[in-house]
């Protein structure tokens, strides 16, 4: 192989890496908007009596949609937030017997409104609103 197959096959490659992430985003739920030329979500709709979302049926129930932790807090309310912790980007949990959200990486703990209860993480977990109209729950991402 010469140089100036080498360089054009990693130039595809990379084309490759660059367009996967935008071609598997246009499947997901909710609509989106443009941001730098690459699609990415705005909203994320749940149907809550939909088989595959009755992690939120009860209080303390969650699910993980999109990077994206939804908790049912209880009393019809349910917080949305990062599910990648701020410590090193691990996937946070949700602990409902404790009420914390904790990353099995390092410890590091959060509340159901992002804010750091334990670290090593320093920075609280990114919030989204979220609505609740008939039996669809909306997050606004």
């Amino acid at each position: 192989m010469n140089r100036r197959d080498l360089i054009q096959r990693v130039l595809a490659g990379g084309a490759v890496l660059v367009m996967a992430p935008s071609v598997l985003e246009s499947c997901t739920k909710g609509s989106s908007s443009e941001i730098g030329g690459v699609a990415t979500p705005s909203r994320i709709d749940l149907e809550l009596s939909s088989p595959l979302n009755s992690a939120l049926g009860s209080t303390g129930g969650w699910m993980v949609v999109q990077n994206t932790i939804i908790i049912n807090t209880g009393n019809a309310i349910y917080a949305a937030l990062s599910s990648i912790c701020t410590h090193q980007g691990c996937n946070v949990e949700y602990n409902s017997s404790a009420g914390i959200i904790q990353c099995p990486c390092h410890g590091s703990q959060f509340t159901t409104t992002g804010s750091v209860v334990q670290g090593p993480a320093a920075r609280p977990l990114q919030t989204f609103p979220v609505s609740v109209s008939g039996n669809i729950l909306t997050i606004l991402l």
